[in-house]
């Protein structure tokens, strides 16, 4: 190719040069974006899988927090007693915590914020 179209060639020829042109363009940029995220993926693999078992030791630990709980208030008021209490407990901030999620959310995708106000 010498980058200028010859006189004979006719516009159905110079559409479909353009067309290929488009699609290499298209794959080369494909590529070049492939190439700058494959590293950034890898990372970002081990950052999720790092951060999920930090999840699951949380919920393990949080488990035997509850259970200390409630061995510690079982020679008190009783086992039932104990497991009742710690699990009332755990509701009502299990409640309130998903109240001030649900009020944030809607806060956050209200329309009054779309209008500036």
């Amino acid at each position: 190719m010498d980058g200028g179209p010859s006189p004979e060639e006719s516009i159905g020829s110079l559409v479909g040069r353009l067309v290929d042109e488009g699609k290499q363009y298209a794959r080369a940029e494909v590529d070049l974006y492939r190439a700058k995220l494959a590293p950034r993926l890898g990372e970002a693999r081990n950052a999720a899988i790092l951060a999920i078992a930090a999840l699951v030791l949380a919920q393990a630990l949080l488990v035997a927090l509850l259970v200390g709980l409630v061995m510690t208030l079982a020679p008190r008021v009783g086992p039932g007693w104990a497991t009742t209490i710690v699990v009332v407990v755990g509701l009502l901030i299990v409640a309130l915590l998903g109240w001030i999620a649900f009020v944030e959310a809607r806060r956050a995708f209200s329309s009054d914020r779309d209008a500036g106000r």
